[in-house]
């Protein structure tokens, strides 16, 4: 006998609202951060860089980021784990960017960066983010 379509399955979790936070901010950062490749891309193109292998490296460092931020986005936003400390570790750099730059003057780029940054790691360690976090790649929850 098959269950009732409004008894949800022991896999279906409601989406805490934390989570959808997180993961519309690690699409942000991912949005940003491939903009910042495009025009790095674009000054490329139009002037000679003093060290060509340094600024493709740099390019390819902010794909790879970017690229990387999607991915944990949508990996969180399902449920998996490990999730939760890709975003804080990302999280941390982007603190420890924002810092220097407060302290440097910066104030409106330091806040754009520290203010995500820390509504992030606030969320990450909320309870109904971190239980509905607990999924492993086989679908069981495990703390």
């Amino acid at each position: 006998m098959s269950r009732p379509a409004s008894l949800p399955q022991s896999h279906e979790r409601a989406r805490p609202v934390g989570v959808v936070i997180i993961a519309a901010i690690l699409l942000c950062e991912a949005a940003v951060l491939l903009a910042v490749a495009g025009w790095f891309a674009f000054g490329l193109l139009t002037s000679t860089p003093t060290s060509l292998g340094g600024a493709v490296f740099m390019l390819v460092l902010l794909l790879l980021f970017a690229g990387w931020l999607l991915i944990v986005a949508h990996f969180l936003f399902r449920g998996y784990r490990w999730t939760r400390s890709a975003a804080l570790v990302f999280q941390f750099f982007v603190i420890v960017v924002a810092i220097p730059t407060l302290t440097g003057g910066i104030i409106w780029v330091g806040l754009l960066l520290l203010v995500p940054a820390v509504v992030v790691v606030h969320q990450l360690f909320t309870r109904p983010v971190a239980a509905y976090t607990s999924r492993t790649g086989d679908g069981t929850p495990m703390l």
